[in-house]
């Protein structure tokens, strides 16, 4: 029985993505953009990380002390933050953030304002516990 499971593991098939998923990719081209991050990674990330919103800006980039690495000195950023509520205070409050199907096929549709009520009541109940 382990050897069908380890075999179903091994894939050598490459596929390709359609037109359609190219041309709808955040990525456009792979290959310059891997090209352009190793060129120039202090204007790569900078460029990426502004596409997130930050409480703080940061002073640098990259400080890299081999082996330690610093990214984004002095910035301030909140991931959770950027995941949920700045997309639920905007014209996306009403669009779709999860599809949640449980294991008998019930579904459930959270929208990003409602995602956000729901992620408040937990931080809410958490707090009232004293976490």
């Amino acid at each position: 029985m382990d050897e069908k499971i380890d075999t179903l593991t091994k894939e050598g098939r490459v596929i390709q993505p359609t037109a359609k998923t190219k041309a709808a990719a955040h990525i456009q081209d792979y290959d310059q953009a891997y090209k352009a991050s190793i060129a120039d990674p202090d204007a790569f990330w900078g460029g990426v990380a502004k596409e997130l919103e930050w409480f703080s800006p940061w002073s640098k980039v990259l400080d890299w002390n081999y082996p330690w690495a610093k990214w984004f000195v002095g910035a301030t950023c909140n991931i959770a933050y950027n995941c949920l509520d700045r997309h639920a205070n905007t014209w996306r409050r009403n669009k779709v953030a999860i599809i949640w199907v449980g294991e008998n096929g019930e579904e459930r549709i959270f929208t990003y304002g409602e995602l956000l009520r729901q992620v408040n009541r937990c931080a809410n109940a958490l707090k009232a516990l004293g976490l």
